[in-house]
């Protein structure tokens, strides 16, 4: 990808100054910022209180980007597993955009989009799966499953993370 870049007059020259993508801190002060590779701005750039809403917890499981996942208690530790609609108790709280491997630490986002899906229909509305981290264009049914909104589809790859409270079913 091309380097963002401006024109500033600095000591009366103009010069060609690469936009900060990624910022370090302190030693950004007065640096223009860039738009990353997907088009926004990275949170690094953001002021403390605005960016992804995430926790970072413990994975019982290997987990893959775009999961959905369960916040659960583990002998006193919070820990995450993939989400799942065939039992009670798994129900979706968040998700992760990142793989991470058991016993790693996986960034749980619990708002935005979740990022880099494949095979959604534009405008659809998805629920949690009887697969294990999974999303489905149909509500679950079964006894015992887990009915739960997720969010809608925005393009065949990025889907809006509302998720509902959800229904465990009778029949």
């Amino acid at each position: 990808m091309a380097a963002k870049t401006f024109a500033r007059r600095v000591a009366g020259v103009w010069r060609e100054i690469v936009g900060v993508v990624v910022s370090t801190g302190a030693a950004n002060d007065g640096d223009i910022p860039a738009l990353d590779a997907t088009g926004r701005l990275h949170t690094s750039v953001m002021p403390v209180g605005y960016g992804a809403d995430t926790k970072v917890v413990v994975a019982s499981e290997a987990l893959s980007a775009g999961n959905l996942v369960n916040l659960y208690d583990n002998a006193g530790t919070i820990n995450v597993r993939k989400a799942d609609a065939s039992v009670e108790g798994k129900e979706c709280n968040g998700f992760v955009l990142a793989a991470v491997v058991q016993g790693g630490n996986a960034t749980v986002y619990f708002s935005r989009l979740i990022t880099g899906l494949s095979g959604l229909t534009d405008g659809a509305r998805y629920y949690l799966a009887t697969t294990p981290g999974g999303l489905t264009a149909t509500p679950v049914t079964g006894v015992g499953t887990v009915d739960q909104y997720i969010g809608k589809a925005t393009s065949t790859s990025e889907l809006t993370f509302e998720p509902d409270d959800y229904v465990v079913k009778a029949s």
